[in-house]
């Protein structure tokens, strides 16, 4: 599915991510070091799939992703990654299921940082900046998990598209098919609101 790469220099963009949250000790970085792998995934192949168990968190060097999930032959996409961020599965805290009903998928050729959550899960014993960190992290997903929950709420195809356009999101390297998946529209409807279609001064929308 995937290439590994053993050369350890991938790191210094993840660590400059973190560097943000809170400083970072030389043997806090050396255990990432370690423990951590850059992996290369090619264009519509899975990074994650509900037969693979879901042990690691990925961060994104380059490329673009989307998780999905399947409702019997549809996808709907849940959610899009761009290069410096963070992205994972679906993963409950208080079950230990090894797998997720979500997939990650590579929308380009991407590079991605492999984290296993068993390491980041050892750091909180031994270093105290993990917990300031996961706490600063959480609140960042926190914050984009409302921001997908309110977009799904708006009830106009339109609202939900204009919405999408003014957050930071870069919009025209998403796939239309995936686009109007995640906007909960018809290809048909995404491409109407993307050329604007006037008809007697007014949008209209099917």
């Amino acid at each position: 599915m995937f290439t590994v790469s053993e050369d350890r220099h991938f790191m210094k963009p993840f660590f400059n991510y973190l560097e943000k949250l809170h400083p970072l000790s030389p043997q806090f970085m050396e255990c990432y070091e370690l423990n951590c792998q850059l992996v290369t995934v090619r264009k519509n192949k899975f990074i994650l799939s509900p037969i693979d168990s879901n042990n690691a968190m990925y961060f994104l060097l380059n490329g673009l992703v989307r998780g999905f999930i399947r409702d019997g032959k549809k996808d709907i996409s849940t959610w899009f990654g761009f290069e410096g961020e963070i992205v994972e599965a679906m993963r409950h805290p208080e079950q230990h299921s090894i797998h997720s009903m979500e997939y990650l998928q590579a929308l380009e050729d991407c590079e991605l940082i492999r984290i296993p959550y068993s390491i980041i899960d050892g750091l909180f014993a031994s270093f105290p900046e993990a917990t300031i960190i996961a706490r600063k992290l959480l609140k960042r997903q926190y914050y984009l998990a409302s921001e997908r929950s309110m977009l799904a709420r708006i009830p106009t195809a339109l609202g939900r598209y204009l919405k999408l356009e003014s957050m930071n999101f870069d919009i025209c390297r998403i796939p239309q098919r995936y686009l109007a998946s995640y906007l909960g529209m018809r290809l048909e409807t995404l491409s109407r609101i993307r050329n604007r279609e006037v008809v007697d001064g007014a949008l209209r929308i099917a």
